[in-house]
C-alpha cells in the first residue's frame, strides 16, 4: 500500500511512517532537505506556488497512491480531504468528523455540559465584551499563527474572540479507534516570545496527578462523541491545576515527534493500527526531559551548507542558500536533559549554534537574543529571491 501524506509540512509524519515500514509519497509546501533524503516529495515551494489547501490538492493530482493521511492545515479543509481520499483509503478522521470537531460551537458546549473547562468564545456578529482580556483568533487557524490580544475593535470576517486563559500552555496526544482511546503523551508547549506561535514542546508535562485523569477523560469524551480515529491531539492551558481546552487537532500533531523519540514507538504505526480498529501498546517515555524547539530567525538570514545539520540531528532543514525572513522559523532542534533546566539549556545551545551558522542578510545586527517562553505553528519561511512563498 502506497500512502500519500499531505499537509503544510510533512517531514515529521513522514519519518514516523517510514519507521513503521510504510511506502509513502509526500506533498507539502517546504520540501525540506532532510525530507528529500527520506522519500519522494512534491514541494509547492519548488513549484513556485503559494501554500493553500487547494494547491496541495492540485499538486497531488496524477500521483499514484492507495491511501491518504494528512498533517496540520488540512483539518480546516474537509472538502480537500474528501477529494484527496476519493476512491482511496482515508487513514484518519473523515470530512464530516472534521467539520464537527473543529467547530467550537459544537465542541465547547459538549465539554462544558460534562463539567470540563472551556474558554468563553464570541463569534463575529455577537455583542462585544465589556471587560476582561480577550484574544483575537482566526476561525480557521493553527499553531498559534494570527493570534493576538484584542484591541477593542470590531471583528472582521474569519475571526473570533476567545477569553485569554492564563496558565501553562500544554498539549495532549492520544490514539483512538472510534470508540476507545489512550493518551500517549502530554507535553508543555513552548511559544515564540512576544506572541502565541508554536515554538516547541517539553516532555513530560509537569502537572498535578488529577490533571492527567481529566485529560484522559476529555480524550475519551471526544472520541466517543465524534468517533475520532487514529492519532489526535488537543491544546489546553493548565489553570489552577485543571486543563482548559482551547482547540482539538484531529490529526498528527507536532508534539508527537517528541513523544515518539522519547518512547521509541512509531506513532504512525499506532495511527495505522487504530484506523483499522486495533489498539497497540503505546510504550512509555524514558526518564529525563525531552525537548523540541523551533529556531526562529532574529534577522533575515541566508543559510549556508545545511547538509551538515542533518548529520547533527537537526530537523526541517532548509536548503543551502535559502533566505529566511526575520521572525520566520529556520529549522527544528531536539535535545534531552536529566531535568527541565538541563533540557532547556541543551535546546538553547542547539538554537544558538544554528544561529551562529546563518548569515545575516539585511537590517544591520540581529535582534537581541530571547529565550524560550512557557506561555501559550504553521511554519512560514521567507522566500528565495527567485521562488515565491507565503508571506
Amino acid at each position: 500500500m502506497r500512502i500519500l501524506i499531505a499537509g503544510l509540512t510533512t517531514r515529521a509524519i513522514a519519518e514516523s511512517a517510514l519507521r513503521a515500514g510504510c511506502e509513502i509519497i509526500t506533498v507539502d509546501y517546504f520540501g525540506d532537505l532532510d525530507q528529500k533524503r527520506l522519500c519522494e516529495n512534491v514541494s509547492l515551494r519548488e513549484r513556485g506556488t503559494r501554500y493553500s489547501a487547494a494547491a496541495i490538492l492540485d499538486a497531488a493530482r496524477g500521483l499514484a497512491y492507495d491511501a491518504v493521511a494528512y498533517s496540520g492545515g488540512l483539518e480546516n479543509h474537509p472538502d480537500v480531504v474528501a477529494e484527496l481520499s476519493r476512491a482511496k483509503a482515508l487513514l484518519g478522521n473523515g470530512p464530516d468528523t472534521l467539520r464537527r470537531v473543529r467547530d467550537p460551537t459544537v465542541v465547547f458546549p459538549f465539554l462544558a455540559v460534562r463539567g470540563f473547562a472551556v474558554p468563553r468564545t464570541l463569534w463575529p456578529g455577537w455583542p462585544l465584551p465589556q471587560g476582561g482580556t480577550w484574544l483575537r483568533k482566526p476561525v480557521r487557524g493553527g499553531g498559534g499563527q494570527g493570534v493576538g490580544f484584542w484591541n477593542g475593535r470590531r471583528l472582521g470576517p474569519g475571526h473570533l474572540l476567545q477569553e485569554f486563559v492564563p496558565g501553562m500552555p500544554a498539549s495532549a496526544a492520544f490514539v483512538a479507534d472510534g470508540r476507545r482511546c489512550v493518551v500517549v503523551g502530554w507535553t508543555e508547549q513552548l511559544v515564540h516570545p512576544g506572541g502565541f506561535a508554536y515554538a516547541g514542546n517539553l516532555l513530560p508535562l509537569d502537572a498535578p496527578a488529577g490533571a492527567f485523569g481529566e485529560v484522559q477523560a476529555i480524550a475519551e469524551g471526544l472520541t466517543g462523541e465524534f468517533g475520532l480515529r487514529g492519532v489526535n491531539g488537543f491544546d489546553f492551558v493548565l489553570r489552577d491545576g485543571r486543563p482548559v481546552l482551547l482547540e482539538v487537532n484531529p490529526r498528527y500533531c507536532a508534539s508527537m515527534e517528541l513523544i515518539e523519540w522519547a518512547a521509541g514507538v512509531p506513532v504512525f504505526g499506532l495511527h495505522l493500527a487504530a484506523c483499522g480498529g486495533e489498539m497497540l501498546p503505546t510504550g512509555a517515555p524514558a526518564s529525563g526531559v525531552w525537548g523540541k524547539a523551533i529556531v526562529y530567525a532574529r534577522a533575515t538570514v541566508s543559510v549556508g551548507d545545511s547538509q551538515a545539520w542533518i548529520e547533527r540531528g537537526v530537523r526541517d532543514v532548509p536548503h543551502p542558500g535559502e533566505v529566511i525572513l526575520r521572525g520566520r522559523p529556520i529549522c527544528t532542534v531536539l535535545a534531552w536533559g536529566p531535568t527541565r533546566e538541563a533540557s532547556r539549556a541543551a535546546l538553547h545551545a542547539e538554537m544558538e549554534a544554528i544561529w551562529q551558522e546563518c548569515r545575516v542578510r539585511t537590517g544591520g545586527p540581529p535582534a537581541r537574543r530571547r529565550g524560550l517562553a512557557s506561555a501559550g505553528g504553521a511554519r512560514r519561511r521567507g522566500r528565495r529571491p527567485d521562488r515565491p512563498g507565503p508571506r
